[in-house]
């Protein structure tokens, strides 16, 4: 189905097309954010994570969301923290004690991750797991860990938020990363409200970002590793909401990979410049977005260095419009993500009420 552009700035349409109101969920980080500091509080994770410094902090991400949110609090944590940072698909054989492991899974049954978790409380780990309250996963820490049951109840595609808040407030807890969490929540209801079905797309940055990437094949280069661990979960919302296939790559990494970079270069230096850039049959078939969060000298260094490759990138950092934050940031930029891709799968076709896929009629 062709891309409608015009669907953006329709809100009755809009929310016609979205019968499943996924605009709706994904615009409930800011909750997701409130629901799972309070149970964080309920349940008295600062008291069960009093264990001094850990000898390892292991974050277990497994399919969907859960695996760029760890990536992404590793890289907030990184290169600065005192203990090791290991990332894995599951709690290594190794656990034990001294360390403190935290997991995601959206799947209640996963019962590769319920062993893991199992073995690493047996050998004293202190485990805790942002999970549904019921299944093989939940009862494998029942009693040894810290369960972050979700309040806010949403599809695992728009679970970011509340995995990536459960996931910093353990490591908050122990001390090594700071984050505000009430202001996570207030910049997160505020990108949500810039993004609105009922503001037009000058306005509407999501809006904004799904026409830039419409009917190109996205290459998400990240200028820093935390910007680069959200161009990975902005690829997977992309592939999830939109049916697009993007590129997602910490950009020195993307400059090794020679063909592709090449091919990019060529495309977006030797465009007509006095071509339409939202014309497909006029412009590239990639479209480059250099993808900002930190701001310390690597990254500055990064962007110019990028920047002078392709003058014609669309360099996306949030820091240029809010002054927040790294966390917040990070969290900002892969709401906006997740939001345009939802306009964009909606304006595709991809995504919808039922009417919108039914055939036609001869």
């Amino acid at each position: 189905m062709a891309f409608d552009d015009t669907l953006l700035d329709d809100p009755a349409r809009l929310a016609d097309a979205d019968a499943a109101g996924l605009l709706r969920a994904t615009a409930m980080a800011g909750a997701q954010v409130r629901s799972a500091v309070e149970m964080a509080a309920e349940v008295e994770l600062a008291a069960r994570l009093d264990v001094g410094r850990p000898r390892a902090v292991v974050l277990v991400g497994r399919r969907g969301v859960g695996q760029a949110v760890v990536r992404l609090i590793a890289a907030l944590l990184t290169p600065e923290c005192p203990v090791p940072v290991v990332v894995a698909e599951v709690a290594p054989s190794w656990v034990g004690a001294l360390d403190v492991v935290y997991a995601h899974t959206d799947d209640p049954a996963d019962r590769e991750l319920a062993t893991s978790l199992e073995r690493a409380g047996r050998y004293g780990a202190t485990v805790v797991l942002s999970a549904p309250a019921e299944g093989p996963v939940a009862a494998s820490v029942a009693g040894k860990g810290v369960l972050l049951a979700p309040r806010v109840v949403t599809g695992s595609g728009q679970a970011f938020a509340r995995t990536l808040v459960a996931g910093l407030l353990t490591v908050s807890v122990l001390n090594l990363l700071e984050v505000d969490f009430d202001a996570l929540a207030d910049e997160l209801d505020a990108e949500a409200e810039r993004s609105h079905l009922g503001h037009e797309s000058f306005v509407n940055p999501a809006k904004a970002l799904a026409l830039r990437l419409a009917e190109r094949t996205p290459l998400l280069w990240g200028l820093d590793p935390v910007a680069t661990a959200v161009a990975d979960h902005a690829a997977y919302v992309l592939a999830a909401e939109a049916a697009v296939v993007a590129d997602a790559a910490e950009y020195q990494q993307a400059v090794s990979r020679a063909a592709l970079h090449r091919s990019a270069v060529v495309d977006t230096s030797g465009r007509d410049i006095f071509a339409d850039p939202d014309d497909p049959a006029a412009g590239s078939r990639f479209r480059t977005l250099l993808l900002a969060v930190r701001t310390d000298a690597a990254a500055l260094q990064a962007r110019r260095n990028a920047t002078e490759m392709f003058p014609s990138a669309d360099v996306v950092d949030v820091a240029d419009e809010i002054q927040v934050s790294v966390p917040v940031l990070a969290a900002i930029l892969a709401l906006r993500f997740e939001l345009a891709a939802v306009y964009l799968g909606l304006a595709a076709g991809s995504i919808g009420g039922a009417s919108r896929f039914a055939p036609v009629q001869a």
